[in-house]
């Protein structure tokens, strides 16, 4: 009814202007003045009921061509003003000549009209197509699919929320295939990497059980690899259960405000004997004053573990790991630093990704080094937990130098968990 009662307002205002036209100009007698106010008043009405009933019936849901839509948009206004002027002409008594000039122009201007609608539609319906075409495309899988963005109106913004949702799409598939793939690799490189001590364990436990390990020496060197398998496979579970809560955003930190050259000091401690017995110097650094930190001190204090267990491993004997903490303005940097070898360039891009281990230029430095492949990706987990980046430089002449850095706050900036 809203739609009804503009329609019906719009008849009287345009009786209004016709008036305001007609009178000053022609000044005809009241009786014309009112007679032709009636007849504007009774016309447009039914002209706008008439408009309002096809629209309510959906009349224009009837074609299957939005080109037929348009055409029988503006031929409908044509016949209805040329109804319009053929009753006013009969009413005033507007002579045949005067009636049949009117007529012909009427006729010429509609048709005009219906002509530029239908090329002028072709654009529009150009566009509406290739929007089907795409989403005929999309619908088959392909996702690169794009349109073209021409204007500025309705049909311009439908293809660029179409673009959008494409993008979108495309974004979460390859985040599905990537899934898939992490799950198969996983998938397989837990079932080898379990295999593996678990049956060494397997023979040798046999071996002893059997007999076969008869002498006291070889019993106890079993029972120590034995121990060695055991302690790699508690790792292994213990980095896949944190990676799982770092992927699943589950992870727990507990903040407190904690000293920084404590926590260094404790994690070089304990790792120097691995350092000494692998003949490496292990040397740390903390230039200016670097207040209490409010941080998870179990979390940072792993990230510096495996940066500093990897470099250990990663450097010759003779060679030297130098830790340095520095202040850069709002945050804390750590830099841990190895001499004597480096990561191919090729393998930087993806030292952090989880489960690669594809570093042959420093493995070689170590040829006993079994690690999980989990280490790099569960420290970088962490210091991005904290607000915190990390990232590596390997130069083939100055070694390899791990960085990460924490925000100097009183309130953790990212919440995990």
């Amino acid at each position: 009814m809203k739609w009804l009662g503009m329609l019906l307002l719009s008849v009287l205002v345009g009786v209004a202007c016709a008036m305001a036209i007609v009178i000053p100009i022609l000044k005809p007698p009241m009786k014309d003045i009112r007679d032709l106010i009636l007849f504007m008043t009774t016309s447009g009405g039914a002209s706008v009921l008439l408009i309002y009933w096809f629209s309510w019936r959906g009349a224009l849901n009837w074609f299957t061509s939005l080109r037929w839509t348009m055409l029988s948009i503006i031929i409908m206004p044509v016949v209805l003003i040329f109804a319009n002027v053929w009753m006013v002409a009969q009413l005033m008594y507007i002579s045949t000549h005067d009636l049949v000039l009117t007529v012909g122009l009427l006729v010429f201007a509609g048709l005009i009209a219906i002509v530029s609608v239908f090329f002028i539609s072709r654009t529009l319906i150009s566009r509406i197509s290739a929007l089907s075409e795409a989403s005929a495309k999309l619908a088959t899988g392909n996702l690169e699919t794009r349109l073209a963005v021409q204007g500025k109106d309705e049909v311009a913004g439908l293809a660029k929320a179409f673009n959008q949702m494409a993008t979108s799409l495309q974004t979460v598939d390859e985040d599905k295939r990537r899934m898939e793939l992490a799950r198969r690799n996983l998938v397989a490189w837990i079932s080898h990497d379990l295999r593996t001590p678990l049956a060494t364990i397997r023979v040798m436990n046999e071996a002893i059980i059997d007999g076969v390990a008869g002498d006291a020496q070889t019993v106890e060197r079993y029972t120590r690899d034995m121990q060695r398998e055991i302690q790699h496979l508690g790792r292994l579970i213990d980095d896949l259960f944190e990676l799982s809560q770092l992927e699943a955003g589950r992870l727990q930190l507990n903040y407190e405000l904690t000293s920084l050259h404590d926590l260094i000091s404790d994690t070089l401690g304990s790792m120097k004997p691995q350092a000494d017995q692998s003949h490496v110097e292990l040397e740390g650094k903390i230039e200016g004053q670097i207040n209490m930190l409010l941080l998870a001190a179990d979390k940072i204090q792993r990230v510096l573990y495996n940066l500093i267990d990897n470099a250990i491993h990663f450097t010759p004997p003779g060679g030297k790991i130098t830790l340095l903490v520095e202040r850069t303005k709002d945050r804390v940097q750590i830099s841990i630093h190895n001499t004597g070898s480096s990561i191919a360039p090729t393998d930087v891009p993806h030292i952090f990704k989880s489960f690669y281990q594809g570093e042959p230029s420093r493995t070689q430095t170590s040829q006993q080094r079994r690690g999980t492949g989990l280490g790099l990706a569960i420290a970088r987990g962490f210091v991005e937990a904290h607000g915190g980046d990390i990232w590596v430089s390997s130069q083939p002449e100055q070694g390899t130098t791990f960085y990460f850095t924490l925000p100097i706050n009183t309130q953790p900036q990212v919440k995990v968990g």
